[in-house]
């Protein structure tokens, strides 16, 4: 683990990262430095330099804090105490949890980063370190996450035969229903299987994390449908996929339907083309970069007001990742799409009638933009029943 953060520190050209905890706040650093959450009454330091021991910094009446954790160790009492064991650490950068733009990370409150500086730290946003620690996948975890997506495609395969079935015998088909079908095939490969997964039919499409209870909406002749499921194995280190597909409970698609999913296809591969394009040049894209160029299709085709989200997020083993996001407006995100990264393409239009997005998973390997779930080909029209 020390290796990985050092290697990390020295490429975003960095003195150090800092961590430190109060009372469970910060998640990601329990998470990070792999140590069970437990609920410190006073703050803990671990500050990691980019070569040497890590320095603990711990509370006198907690002495015991993070002892799980290799370094050296100095206690303090007070404020006046803890700025003179910050004293090693003062005039050089250190990464920690905070950001301007990407709150997911930015757990560090306000007084504890002025006490910092006042210290004589330099603090900036360990987002980059993050990223590169937590974010950038190995060939195990592309495997990982390819099989994960081939159970997905399959499954949503399966829900979608059983959708037309029923339209096709007239029988009463419930959300429910189709939620439960997919769980169940999940258990029966045994990956994980969220209660949530999103089924929306008709006007319950047009709320991007429309959820239910019981058996939810009956679907009805026109209604369009969007599946959104994500799942991972059910082992240390495997990493999710996540994908969204939209259809039509009907043998026919209104013309003015058809036309904005077309819009949201066109979207998704015009950020697939802008990233793979930049590659090829030498330059890696930004989160923020790849989402103006997916928004740009919306602007030009005037749905922009149809709009509700983000294009994509970070995967790892989380299902919305540390790593680089596909925003550029609710959370813009100007870390780079480096070779491991793994992340999700939605474009989504919604309004008061419904809504659709088609989601797929992206990976960089080879410096190529990859999308996950081969040897399933990405969706690119609307399924009918």
């Amino acid at each position: 683990m020390l290796e990985s953060m050092q290697k990390a520190i020295s490429l975003e050209g960095l003195d150090g990262w800092l961590f430190c905890n109060f009372r469970c706040r910060d998640k990601l650093s329990s998470q990070i430095l792999n140590i069970p959450e437990f609920s410190n009454s006073r703050y803990w330091y671990y500050a990691v330099p980019v070569n040497g021991e890590p320095l603990k910094i711990i509370h006198s009446v907690e002495p015991e804090a993070i002892n799980i954790l290799p370094g050296s160790k100095v206690f303090y009492t007070g404020r006046e105490s803890l700025k003179n064991a910050l004293k090693p650490l003062a005039g050089k950068s250190w990464g920690v949890h905070i950001s301007d733009e990407i709150a997911a990370i930015s757990y560090m409150d306000a007084g504890t980063a002025n006490f910092l500086r006042e210290a004589g730290l330099k603090l900036v946003t360990a987002a980059a370190l993050i990223q590169r620690f937590c974010g950038i996948l190995d060939e195990e975890m592309i495997a990982s996450h390819e099989r994960s997506a081939v159970h997905l495609h399959e499954i949503v395969n399966i829900a979608w035969d059983f959708i037309k079935k029923a339209y096709t015998d007239k029988k009463d088909i419930f959300e429910g229903d189709i939620r439960q079908l997919m769980i169940a095939e999940m258990e029966k490969r045994n990956i994980i299987a969220d209660p949530n997964l999103i089924v929306a039919a008709g006007v319950n499409s047009g709320n991007p994390h429309y959820n239910f209870k019981d058996k939810g909406a009956l679907l009805r002749e026109g209604d369009l449908v969007l599946l959104d499921i994500w799942t991972r194995e059910k082992k240390e280190n495997a990493i999710y996929a996540d994908i969204s597909w939209a259809g039509v409970f009907s043998k026919k698609i209104p013309q003015e339907m058809e036309k904005r999913h077309k819009t949201i296809i066109n979207s998704r591969e015009a950020a697939i083309s802008f990233i793979n394009n930049e590659l090829n040049q030498g330059r890696h894209p930004t989160g923020a970069s790849v989402d103006i160029i997916a928004r740009e299709v919306f602007e030009k085709a005037g749905y922009s007001h149809g709009l509700k989200h983000r294009t994509g997020h970070g995967i790892d083993t989380e299902n919305h990742g540390s790593g680089v996001n596909i925003d550029s407006v609710e959370f813009p995100d100007h870390r780079l799409l480096l070779e491991g990264s793994c992340f999700s393409l939605e474009p989504g239009l919604y309004f008061s009638d419904y809504g659709m997005r088609t989601e797929v998973d992206v990976y960089i390997k080879n410096n190529t933009a990859i999308v996950s779930g081969k040897p399933h080909e990405r969706q690119c029209s609307l399924l009918t029943c």
